[in-house]
């Protein structure tokens, strides 16, 4: 086995959530997710506390340094604990979402399209392991050059004219597409909502949607609450990576 560093840390890109019983990993460069269990979670936040893998199983540490959810560095060097999340509720081996899709009434909107075309150019021109480092890149740009936030109304208008024309589209378009094409077209009014990428857990999974600068989801579903932002960009909420 390749011998492991002493000493590293988790970059910016990697973002780390912890459940009661599961903390997870998302690498914004790659969109890569990972779980670790409780001992290995416990072994991570020790080596957040103290920069160092002595203590941590070199089988762990190999892999993460591996797979890029921690970088050697020459001296020890802490970094951020893991962003808590509250334990889900119990489902007692099931629990209620909504199911299907609604199609939102209304026309076909030219300046939507034109945002959903430039959501997929930027996730699917260039490697596929970059895609998502590529779209943060492109939303955090998007958000700097807007002067006001969005009200909810305005917000909205443009999630419902995302989500109409997606429906002639012939392209996949889920709610990671959705959400940033929204942002995209209300950055080209100067107005800017808050994109948001979160998590929930039992099961984990991803959701993206975008909410006002006030913190309420646009035309989102109320089980939208039950996601943790991991990453958020826009207004004074903007998270660099």
């Amino acid at each position: 086995m390749t011998d492991v560093p002493p000493f590293a840390r988790a970059p910016r890109h990697v973002r780390a959530v912890a459940y009661p019983h599961v903390l997870v990993l998302i690498d914004y460069r790659t969109g890569q997710v990972q779980c670790l269990l409780p001992k290995a979670a416990a072994h991570w936040r020790e080596a957040a506390r103290s920069g160092r893998l002595t203590t941590m199983p070199q089988p762990l540490a190999a892999h993460l340094i591996r797979t890029g959810a921690l970088s050697p560095t020459r001296e020890p060097a802490s970094w951020d604990a893991p962003l808590s999340a509250p334990a889900p509720a119990a489902s007692w081996g099931g629990s209620e979402h909504p199911a299907g899709v609604a199609r939102a009434a209304g026309p076909f909107s030219a300046t939507a399209a034109v945002a959903l075309a430039t959501t997929w150019s930027i996730t699917r021109v260039g490697g596929r392991k970059r895609a998502m480092n590529r779209l943060i890149r492109a939303l955090q740009a998007s958000c700097s050059a807007t002067c006001r936030p969005a009200s909810s109304a305005e917000a909205s208008e443009a999630v419902l004219a995302v989500r109409r024309t997606a429906w002639h589209t012939p392209v996949r378009t889920a709610c990671l597409e959705e959400s940033a094409a929204a942002t995209f077209l209300l950055a080209t009014r100067r107005l800017s909502v808050v994109w948001c990428h979160g998590i929930a857990a039992d099961p984990v999974r991803l959701h993206a949607w975008v909410q006002t600068v006030d913190g309420d989801p646009v035309a989102e579903p109320p089980s939208t609450r039950a996601y943790t932002p991991a990453l958020t960009i826009g207004a004074r909420h903007q998270h660099r990576l």
